[in-house]
């Protein structure tokens, strides 16, 4: 059950609410978030919810089974629009595309790539600036020197910065530089560093773990939400099956499923989901044909020597190709 809140709730008031869910025998977990106040309830028995309902300062009361409440669509109305600034929000205002290389290198690739960014009407670029790898001997990014520099070249173009974040110490330095804070797949259960990025109030995306399942994604979601950030995007980027002739599986299913389950945005990574280049634009599509809110594809001006994941990245021309299909599939639906 989630109880909300009334924002100019009296103390007394407050109590008078604990008190009667104590009585009741439920457990009971307050919230406040940039957005409203919540009392996360565990029920172990049935009881009248009008004897909650009608106290003074509950706003509105919902019955939510399962354990990842607050992500929850079962007591939402209408599904979840995050605001990423300027006006701008993923979730509502039809197709959010992301691109940029998985990696930034250098100043002038940051120029070339935003310059396609801009051509194509494109306004969130991503980038690794800290970047988790395998082998410990790969390029592991250029740090907050690179993303500051990142930062710049995009704000003088309108353009906004999606960027991976690997450890809670990281947040405050990047903060001023990310418009959107990415949680990679290996960190998407880095409990201590959900709960600090649920601190903070700026966009989170948060993709599905490699082995992830659908729940779980929920679940860290969650972990987000009670510690005050309700701007939570999901992610479909693939996840690891018996399958070895690409990188990864893409888990369209994943789309709808979590819409159903979840009043919050999902975006498709076609890029990690499948790893292939040739096949990435097709993957794309079907993405946008599954009903996502948005698409997250890495770009890169000579993928082939592009520092990291060069092998599943669009050249420029390719990108687009994509855009230009991407459209006209998005206007289909529409």
């Amino acid at each position: 059950m989630i109880i909300q809140i009334e924002q100019d709730i009296s103390k007394s008031e407050e109590e008078a609410i604990q008190n009667a869910l104590a009585n009741l025998n439920i457990e009971w977990y307050p919230v406040e978030t940039q957005m409203g106040r919540y009392l996360v309830c565990v029920c172990k028995s049935e009881f009248d919810i009008r004897t909650i309902g009608a106290l003074p300062g509950v706003k509105d009361l919902h019955r939510v089974s399962g354990k990842h409440k607050l992500v929850s669509s079962k007591w939402k109305v209408g599904r979840t629009a995050v605001d990423i600034g300027g006006g701008e929000s993923i979730g509502a205002n039809g197709l959010t595309v992301m691109a940029g290389p998985c990696s930034i290198e250098s100043e002038e690739q940051i120029e070339k790539v935003v310059e396609q960014l801009v051509k194509h009407g494109v306004t969130v670029m991503r980038g690794g600036v800290y970047k988790p790898r395998t082998s410990p001997y790969s390029f592991r990014g250029l740090g907050i020197e690179g993303l500051k520099t990142f930062h710049r070249i995009c704000r003088a173009n309108g353009i906004k910065i999606i960027t991976e974040v690997m450890e809670a110490a990281q947040i405050e330095d990047m903060f001023d530089y990310v418009d959107i804070y990415q949680v990679g797949a290996r960190n998407s259960q880095n409990f201590n560093l959900l709960d600090e990025l649920g601190k903070v109030d700026k966009p989170v995306m948060l993709k599905r773990g490699i082995s992830g399942s659908i729940d779980e994604l929920l679940y860290s979601a969650e972990y987000v939400f009670k510690n005050g950030n309700e701007k939570v995007i999901l992610c479909e980027r693939g996840i690891r099956t018996f399958e070895t002739a690409s990188r990864n599986t893409l888990d369209l299913n994943a789309v709808p499923i979590l819409q159903e389950k979840s009043h919050l945005p999902v975006v498709v990574d076609p890029s990690h989901g499948i790893g292939i280049r040739k096949h990435v634009i097709p993957m794309a599509l079907a993405g946008v044909a599954s009903g996502a809110d948005g698409i997250i594809v890495e770009i890169h001006e000579k993928p082939e020597k592009a520092a990291t994941d060069g092998q599943q990245t669009l050249d420029f021309a390719q990108f687009g190709e994509m855009m230009r299909k991407v459209r006209a599939v998005e206007g289909v639906l529409v």
